[in-house]
């Protein structure tokens, strides 16, 4: 079946890189063509029909990840979710790119959010915080796409996945502040898959889609587990869901094997008892890390102000005032389509000047809260690696584990309860020192 799905993807995948811009868009000087967001094929009323997908697709993984646990079921769900919400509805409306809908929405009143969009966008989460992440397992199409292309993937080194994994911190945070101020949604722009489900991308989109999927073949999951912003959102509340993904289906024998298979790095061992001495470290360390915590989101939020003004240049009427006060003063030659259009409307050029120093605070403040947003990141990440947890089994890590199911084909006390193997003896496991 694996080898079967692989086929049809990478059909599907093969169709999307040929396809071109018929009428590609002129190219104007200074002037970055808007993304374009394709509109429903069948009207607004297909966006209910893509609801009720969504939810019948998320009921149907939590039920195979948790109650059923079939492996096999989950990844039938996956293609059929990539096929429909992917290829068919070519990756819109998608909960990721919600993010930026919704932050749009809190700070701009003039914006008002669909009510698809914010249900895409809340659906996911409370699904997470009843049954784990099960979305990540079986319904979303950009995890379905690497699910489907991860053939021989090999183990991160723990401190270099735990590195990467701030990533998706940083770029959620990056996602809110661009699209909070109106400058652009990019999650959205460099979502490295949808080129795929719509046939249509840039080179530069299709080589980026081809590297993350050519990385997903040795790497499980890299967009999902480094760069997705809803996946960390996710991962936020999957910590604090009341159910979740069991390896074992009752007794674990910690035969290690569930360890090996993960290829996400989601399954954490048991603990061994610590010396006193060694004890007492880690409770200074973990003050130290606290302790450490406010000097980290201060200095972020010191270094995000000083970042405004650069951020604010990013924003189309900031440039565009930027490029009215340069042909004005004679510093440059010649005029552009965009200052063109603008002096055609009328509007006095200090209207212009006033917005760009609106703008410019407005980013100053956001560059701010971006910075201590890192740092607050960085210190919940430093706090998270100095606490001490007891665990007597092979447990799944509630945040990164995406509910995939690899681990119930490999667990031999699964196989006694469908009934392949016979019963199974405890087996203990030898202390971390001598594996």
């Amino acid at each position: 079946m694996r080898h079967c799905a692989c086929f049809v993807f990478f059909c599907l995948a093969s169709a999307a890189c040929l396809a071109e811009e018929r009428f590609p868009p002129p190219d104007f000087t200074d002037h970055q063509v808007p993304q374009t967001i394709v509109a429903s094929h069948h009207g607004p009323a297909w966006l209910y029909v893509d609801l009720a997908v969504l939810t019948a697709a998320l009921s149907a993984a939590s039920y195979f990840a948790l109650a059923r646990r079939s492996r096999r079921a989950l990844l039938l769900l996956s293609i059929g979710s990539l096929a429909w919400l992917g290829f068919v509805r070519e990756g819109c409306i998608c909960p990721i790119g919600a993010i930026q809908n919704v932050s749009l929405a809190l700070c701009d009143s003039s914006y008002t959010i669909p009510v698809t969009a914010l249900a895409f966008f809340v659906l996911p989460l409370i699904f997470t915080l009843f049954f784990g992440r099960t979305f990540c397992a079986a319904v979303c199409p950009l995890g379905a796409m690497q699910e489907l292309v991860a053939i021989r993937p090999v183990k991160v080194p723990g401190w270099l996945d735990q590195a990467l994994g701030l990533l998706a911190y940083v770029y959620l945070g990056a996602g809110v502040l661009f699209a909070s101020t109106g400058t652009a949604f990019l999650i959205c722009r460099y979502d490295p898959f949808v080129g795929f489900f719509r046939r249509s991308m840039g080179v530069n989109m299709a080589v980026l889609g081809g590297a993350f999927l050519l990385l997903g073949t040795v790497v499980g999951r890299p967009y999902c587990r480094y760069l997705c912003p809803y996946g960390a959102i996710l991962g936020l509340l999957s910590k604090v869901s009341k159910w979740h993904v069991k390896i074992p289906p009752d007794e674990c024998i910690q035969c290690r094997l569930c360890e090996d298979a993960c290829p996400y790095g989601a399954i954490v061992e048991p603990t061994i008892a610590q010396p006193a001495t060694e004890r007492k470290g880690a409770r200074r360390r973990l003050l130290a890390m606290l302790a450490i915590a406010p000097l980290l989101i201060a200095a972020g939020w010191g270094l995000g102000s000083m970042t405004g003004v650069a951020l604010a240049q990013l924003h189309p009427r900031v440039r565009l005032a930027e490029r009215m006060r340069l042909e004005e003063t004679g510093k440059v030659e010649g005029t552009i389509d965009a200052s063109d259009a603008f002096r055609r409307t009328g509007r006095p050029t200090e209207e212009l000047y006033h917005e760009a120093l609106q703008r410019l605070q407005q980013f100053r403040w956001f560059g701010s809260a971006l910075g201590g947003w890192i740092g607050l990141v960085l210190a919940a990440k430093l706090i998270h690696l100095s606490l001490r947890r007891r665990r007597t089994d092979y447990e799944p890590d509630r945040a990164g584990c995406v509910s995939c199911g690899r681990c119930f084909w490999y667990c031999p006390k699964e196989q006694v309860r469908l009934g392949e193997i016979g019963s199974i003896s405890l087996i203990p496991s030898p202390p971390a020192g001598e594996r």
